[in-house]
């Protein structure tokens, strides 16, 4: 199906909830297209000027597309009560504890991607729009706080392990933005002022990409980062590698 609707790879355990979604409103919408389109060619045929040389300003007397028009808002409140909706509440409702989770903060700016991790110690620094600089400290980080000793801050590079849950708290420095990871089924604005949760969890390795599925800009096209699943060795090498540099 994936093949079919050209969808990319699915790297998440949620995702097929997702994907067969997406396959029935294209399922829907190809019924629709083929449906409305065969009517429009027998409109063009029967009212053809050289039958219907006068128009005629009466409304029509058939109860067909009535009933198509209740079919079709029946299909879609299916789709809505049945799948869509429930998948919602499953994804809000269903949060994963911190404690068994990679937790992440993603702050979003013009035109990259900022990732904190809160070190060895579990917990995040404080951070201060004060102390934001550009080139040495992006995202704020208060150096005096304790916590922020050993915090992990990287740019347009995310690192996580397969196979256990991911939360993301995502906000933005200055712009809405999208963070979008397509093969982990993931899309949520990053709105300013606010601080977003939402979480999913990788089932297999390797490099995709992060992209921002908002115009965010004039080189919105440049905001583009690295997702990058590992194994559960892979990762905490990569994280003792970045705590001892």
């Amino acid at each position: 199906m994936n093949d079919f609707l050209g969808l990319p790879p699915d790297w998440s355990a949620t995702g097929y909830e997702i994907d067969a979604l997406i396959g029935w409103v294209h399922w829907l919408m190809l019924v629709l297209f083929v449906g409305w389109s065969a009517y429009f060619a027998y409109v063009l045929f029967r009212f053809r000027r050289g039958r219907n040389p006068t128009a005629t300003y009466a409304e029509a007397k058939g109860k067909i597309s009535k009933y198509v028009e209740v079919a079709i808002v029946i299909v879609e409140v299916v789709l809505l009560v049945g799948l869509a909706l429930p998948m919602w509440a499953k994804r809000v409702g269903n949060f994963p504890d911190e404690k068994d989770a990679t937790v992440v903060h993603v702050i979003a700016q013009q035109f990259a991607w900022n990732f904190h991790y809160p070190g060895p110690d579990g917990t995040f620094g404080r951070r201060s729009v004060e102390l934001i600089d550009e080139v040495t400290n992006p995202i704020g980080l208060d150096p005096d706080d304790p916590a922020s000793a050993d915090d992990i801050t990287t740019i347009n590079q995310l690192h996580l392990p397969v196979d256990k849950d991911v939360i993301v708290y995502l906000s933005t420095k200055d712009v809405i933005h999208g963070f979008s990871l397509p093969y982990l089924r993931v899309k949520h604005d990053a709105i300013p002022g606010m601080v977003i949760p939402l979480h999913f969890k990788p089932v297999q390795t390797g490099d995709s990409e992060v992209a921002c599925a908002q115009l965010c800009g004039l080189t919105h096209y440049r905001m583009r980062g690295f997702v990058h699943i590992q194994t559960a060795e892979e990762y905490q090498a990569w994280l003792d590698e970045q705590a001892a540099s």
